[in-house]
């Protein structure tokens, strides 16, 4: 609601003048599907009206260019793209994202709500609506150690903090199905909320079953038929492209005149690096026009669907009473933004945010490394079975392949099969996951990161031991990070001090070193289009079929350590 409602009400019937009007514009009509012609008034970062208005102590005129809704993402995990949250919502307004729904399990598993606290309070003076959805799965699992846990009366109290608008996905799908007493708590103190899901593969009376508990959305369909059966038994089908989940081009046919109101964009994890190069929710959305969706049914799929599933009223859409986040572009096509509008400020011109953020992560946040000692030795693996497991990587996706090869040594440079651990970091334990994985490529070396799915441990894979050692031991001297290993020593590192999650570097520095230690991986051999996303998934036992955790390998399927 406008802070002056009297006068945006004449601003809206013309009596008054209004603060900014944009004329000359062709409108995208989320509604109505269709562009109109006319002027924009704006009053008090509210749209007051459409049509015909001349008056304003400030006129912009567009010349025929469009105005469309400020774009929404409607699932992602900010601490992904390894930036602190000033430096994210500079990365994502810059490309026209004005309203985001983030689930911050990833900070959550780490410190504890502390971490939900601190973005909360952090994001209340930058131009961007964040919403968060309170973690429903720290620890995600029993398979694995995190460094926090989160009970349905953390929920309860997450709920009533203005900012927090339901319960994130719910990854432990099992749990619902079987009837878990904790996680059925975490959804009864939702009810009335929002509620995400999380159902890979789930089908026929389990995704029954799971879809009975109230959950209202997936983003973790893979494959056409399966986001069909989700859509016809009620799931709102989040339609997720990131830097590593390719899911678009399969489920795009999904969208129709009949469905497309169920239907959304989402990102759920993007790098900073591609949030630059690429762009944040709007790469989705050009993606989605060049595989031959209409522009208006694209923009609506990322504006007006994700605000009313998730109840932002007065939000993703250009009319009167909505907030005034506004996008200039000069080819719908393309998406071509030229200037960005949160309401009724310019916050972002060609590409380039307008606003800086101030720094202020707290020390408990830089203080999340609590590894056991270990040893070199400590990191041999038993390969006296006739046939052992191996993780198979599939490229573009974050589920894996449950392999089961016969393996006497490792690594195996011409199978491309190379050794992978997972170090608990968070309570001292000293426990080390250890496995088998084929995929990366890797010709010599390691890279190793403290950003693991969804616990959040060190996770690394190399070509020696020595190398691992090194990369693991890198990260900890780091308090978190990325490192590229070669021969024992470091070669290039990202430092993430900031739960061992992210950034307090500008935007600029961050992605630098970000490409650095890409690039780095390339030059020890490892083919993966996004190596360090890849590998952070590698330990998420949510995600089939098989991953590795500090406590050892998981058969996700079965959900049990093997």
């Amino acid at each position: 609601m406008p802070d002056n409602l009297l006068r945006t009400i004449k601003v809206a019937r013309g009596a008054e003048p209004a603060d900014l009007l944009f004329k000359n514009a062709r409108i995208v009509n989320v509604f109505t599907g269709e562009i109109e012609s006319g002027s924009v008034a704006v009053s008090d970062g509210v749209i007051a009206g459409i049509g015909h208005y001349t008056a304003a102590k400030e006129v912009i005129d567009l010349g025929g260019k469009f105005l469309v809704p400020g774009l929404i993402d409607g699932h992602t995990h900010v601490e992904s793209s390894m930036l602190d949250i000033g430096e994210y919502a500079r990365a994502v307004v810059a490309r026209g994202t004005t309203s985001v729904i983030t689930d911050l399990h990833e900070l959550t598993n780490v410190v504890g709500t502390e971490g939900v606290e601190y973005v909360l309070k952090s994001v209340k003076t930058l131009p961007i609506d964040l919403h968060v959805m309170a973690p429903s799965c720290v620890p995600a699992t029993h398979l694995e150690t995190s460094g926090a846990t989160v009970t349905s009366k953390d929920i309860s109290r997450l709920l009533k903090k203005d900012g927090v608008i339901g319960l994130g996905e719910m990854m432990n799908f099992p749990g619902v199905i079987f009837g878990d007493e904790s996680v059925l708590g975490k959804i009864k103190a939702s009810y009335g909320k929002v509620l995400d899901g999380h159902a890979p593969f789930l089908t026929g009376r389990d995704l029954n079953a799971y879809i009975s508990a109230g959950i209202g959305s997936d983003h973790e369909s893979t494959r056409l038929d399966e986001a069909r059966e989700k859509l016809a038994r009620g799931l709102h089908i989040m339609i997720r492209e990131g830097s590593t989940e390719k899911n678009l081009a399969e489920l795009l046919p999904l969208v129709t005149d009949k469905t497309y109101k169920r239907c959304m964009f989402v990102v759920d994890d993007r790098s900073c690096s591609d949030l630059r190069r690429d762009g944040d929710i709007d790469a989705v959305v050009r993606r989605a026009i060049a595989l031959g969706l209409d522009p208006v049914r694209a923009i609506q799929l990322a504006t007006i669907n994700p605000a009313e599933y998730f109840g932002l009223r007065q939000t993703g859409a250009i009319a009167p009473g909505y907030a005034a986040n506004m996008l200039i572009v000069g080819n719908l096509e393309t998406l071509e933004i030229t200037g960005v509008y949160f309401r009724g400020k310019l916050v972002a011109k060609e590409g380039t945010a307008l606003f800086k953020p101030r720094h202020r992560s707290s020390s408990r946040l830089q203080k999340s490394m609590n590894v056991g000692p270990f040893t070199i030795a400590d990191l041999a693996v038993d390969l006296s079975h006739e046939t052992v497991p191996v993780i198979g990587i599939i490229p573009g996706q974050i589920v894996t392949r449950y392999l089961s090869e016969p393996v006497k040594c490792v690594p195996d440079f011409e199978r491309d099969i190379l050794k992978i651990v997972v170090v608990e970091r968070h309570k001292g334990t000293g426990k080390i996951g250890k496995g088998l994985v084929k995929g990366f490529g890797m010709a010599r070396g390691a890279i190793a990161s403290s950003v693991a799915h969804d616990s959040h441990n060190i996770i690394c894979v190399g070509a020696s031991d020595e190398d691992i050692f090194a990369g693991v031991k890198a990260v900890i001297e780091m308090g978190g990070g990325l490192v590229t290993v070669a021969g024992g020593k470091v070669v290039a590192r990202l430092p993430l001090p900031v739960a061992g999650l992210m950034s307090s570097e500008p935007l600029d520095s961050v992605i630098e070193r970000f490409e650095s230690v890409e690039a780095a991986a390339q030059d020890i051999g490892v083919r993966l289009q996004a190596p360090f996303a890849a590998l952070s998934f590698l330990a998420l036992p949510v995600i089939p079929e098989l991953k590795l955790t500090d406590l050892g390998l998981v058969d996700v399927n079965a959900f049990k350590l093997i």
